[in-house]
């Protein structure tokens, strides 16, 4: 009762190419095998040489020409600020103040 007949295979091949298709199951099929090699890595605690390095990353970024260059423009000197005053509003005389 075990996958070991090829019959067996095929008819596990039919009902995944049904519930999947046939556009997704190759998609699958790699994520699966990518998950089982990080799995097995994770486990003996080797690197695998086998992933290629980014050169991007190894290689320090030439800088950009335009930062060489020093700004030539000057911001417009900005004005003051005018904060409007209100003007204070003395209160009528009351019986407790003496003019």
């Amino acid at each position: 009762m075990g996958l070991d007949n090829p019959l067996h295979i095929a008819v596990l091949v039919v009902i995944l190419l049904l519930v999947f298709g046939a556009k997704r199951l190759p998609e699958i099929g790699r994520s699966l095998g990518s998950g089982m090699r990080e799995f097995k890595q994770s486990i003996t605690g080797e690197s695998s040489s086998q992933q290629p390095t980014l050169p991007a990353a190894s290689q320090p970024a030439p800088p950009p020409a335009q930062q060489a260059q020093p700004q030539t423009q000057q911001a417009p000197p900005q004005a003051p600020e005018a904060q409007p005053q209100t003007p204070v509003a003395q209160g009528a005389p009351s019986e407790h103040q003496q003019s």
